[in-house]
């Protein structure tokens, strides 16, 4: 029985809404080749009955997985992936070198969401993490790539967003996972024009040239799709580059002029909501309050990684 939540992209590709705050938010991705399977993110702990009951739907067992791929430890990417590795017995995580240890010992990645979150969201979005053991994760390297039945992916460090962010190049389709490099794009802002999309600057690794540098990379490859965490498979990406670009420009300069401002969060979410309300009527949204407020935690996120990269020594000159 086809699950609701779960999609067939083509080429071995199925994306698989994790159900996290709400439908097609955030995405996990399960790849198939002759009979072995990989997941590229997991979403949260409470996302993994939905990704095992995929591998079933598709009549997989759970040691026909080889691995699990968190494209970075934020934890809508990888809170999931201790859980999900106690149910699969063969698979082996690879992260990123700067995130493998996360994986190892959660610990201080909990602690640095909860002083974002709190306790109560934490509680309610995410649970508490679980450890993988360290023979069960490998640390990729720029420029890895893994013959994987005959399916070749390439690894390459992709800083910007977070500093333990990898993308993930799979040849067969000519697509990247691209975690929350190449931004976030929901599908309800589609239009005649195509999609929209925006820059995530979530705290507190956000790094301006860094990630258009990770995106300049990323485009080398002319791709033909990059399927986004937030959310799904995106096409026409040489015009969303180019949206990412402008954007990213827009935020930072934006963001400097308020540096030392008084009330300086809330003066950066007042840019944002006007940068991205006129970024959205540009696109042919008509209901520009209700697409706003659909990006309230989103904008709220991008102001708080706005004002750490602000603050931080080696940040903004």
């Amino acid at each position: 029985m086809a699950l609701p939540y779960v999609h067939d992209l083509g080429d071995g590709i199925h994306v698989i809404d994790t159900g996290f705050h709400r439908d097609d938010f955030d995405a996990a991705y399960l790849v198939v080749q002759d009979g072995h399977a990989l997941f590229v993110d997991t979403g949260t702990n409470f996302s993994v009955p939905r990704l095992l009951a995929a591998l079933d739907d598709l009549g997989l067992p759970r040691d026909a997985v080889d691995h699990v791929i968190p494209t970075h430890v934020h934890l809508d990417h990888a809170g999931g992936v201790g859980l999900l590795m106690q149910q699969l017995p063969r698979a082996t995580v690879l992260a990123h070198p700067r995130g493998a240890r996360h994986m190892v010992d959660p610990s201080a990645l909990y602690q640095g969401a909860l002083a974002v979150y709190g306790q109560a969201q934490m509680d309610r979005a995410y649970g508490q993490l679980q450890p993988v053991p360290a023979e069960r994760v490998q640390a990729t390297t720029d420029g890895q790539t893994l013959d994987w039945h005959g399916r070749a992916l390439h690894f390459i460090d992709t800083p910007g967003h977070a500093k333990h962010h990898h993308c993930l190049w799979d040849e067969a389709s000519r697509s990247w996972f691209t975690g929350d490099t190449f931004g976030l794009s929901y599908r309800e802002h589609d239009t005649a024009r195509g999609a929209w999309i925006m820059p995530t600057s979530t705290p507190v690794q956000f790094e301006p040239e860094a990630l258009k540098r990770s995106i300049d990379r990323l485009m080398a490859r002319d791709p033909q799709a990059m399927l986004l965490t937030h959310y799904s498979r995106v096409t026409d990406v040489r015009r969303l580059a180019g949206l990412l670009f402008e954007q990213i420009d827009a935020m930072v300069a934006m963001a400097l002029p308020l540096r030392a401002a008084p009330d300086r969060h809330a003066a950066l979410l007042a840019g944002l909501n006007a940068l991205y309300a006129e970024q959205l009527r540009r696109h042919g949204v008509t209901d520009l309050a209700a697409a706003l407020a659909g990006l309230e935690l989103d904008i709220e996120l991008n102001a708080q990684g706005l004002g750490v990269w602000l603050d931080r020594d080696d940040g903004p000159r």
